[in-house]
């Protein structure tokens, strides 16, 4: 089965990017920055926190409020 995890939205002003990422994680986000390159990485960054984060929380609930870490 898929599943949507982020759409993600980049605009070209007259000079920087904005880039918009939705999820049913995080809401919606918005990064600026003059160069698309940077405007990528940051909008990846965060993409894998908030995966990371989500996972770690996913995990801990998994293992359940008896188990030991």
């Amino acid at each position: 089965m898929e599943e949507v995890l982020y759409n993600i939205e980049i605009h070209k002003d007259v000079d920087e990017f904005l880039g918009k990422i939705y999820s049913d994680i995080d809401g919606v986000k918005e990064f600026k920055n003059e160069r698309i390159d940077r405007l990528l990485r940051d909008i990846i960054f965060d993409m894998q926190l908030a995966l990371d984060e989500f996972s770690n929380r996913s995990a801990d609930f998994a293992e359940g409020p008896d188990e030991v870490k």
